[in-house]
């Protein structure tokens, strides 16, 4: 048997940077690969209440514009002989959003949809760019998928 495990989330940032819309990448400094906000949801949070403070903690962004990607990253973790299942958000940012990494990342960059693509290594990553993409860029998003963080809080 293989446990299935949710205690991870994930979060896309979108960003107007001089006028073209834009996926935040950040460079991990363990594994050095590329990749999106992540982190593990602590005692007493909610999921969307974990990626607003992982958002916060690796960048500093201030997340206001917060939604539900509809989405679930998933990948097999052979150390620990587990399925993820990772559930996933879109924050749109401010139009040339300013980021403050914390140590977790080395480097960040603002990238087009094919550069993303051509930056990140793992297959999921790359479906997921393109669902949001597809979802939250070329179409406005629904508005069902909108969590409203003011009013929850």
């Amino acid at each position: 048997m293989i446990p299935i495990r949710s205690v991870v989330v994930s979060g896309v940032a979108l960003s107007k940077i001089n006028g073209e819309i834009k996926i935040l990448l950040m460079k991990r400094n363990k594994g050095g690969f590329w990749c999106h906000v992540a982190g593990k949801v602590e005692a007493g949070e909610t999921a969307w209440q974990a990626i607003i403070r992982e958002f916060h903690e690796e960048t500093v962004i201030d997340v206001q514009q917060l939604y539900s990607a509809d989405y679930l990253e998933q990948f097999y973790e052979a150390t620990l002989n587990v399925i993820e299942l990772i559930p996933a958000f879109v924050v749109y940012c401010d139009d040339n959003q300013k980021i403050t990494l914390n140590e977790e990342h080395s480097e960040y960059i603002w990238c087009s949809l094919d550069e993303a693509l051509e930056k990140v290594v793992f297959a999921g990553q790359k479906k997921f760019y393109e669902y949001v993409w597809n979802n939250f860029v070329k179409r406005p998003p629904v508005e069902l998928l909108k969590i409203n963080i003011h009013r929850l809080l």
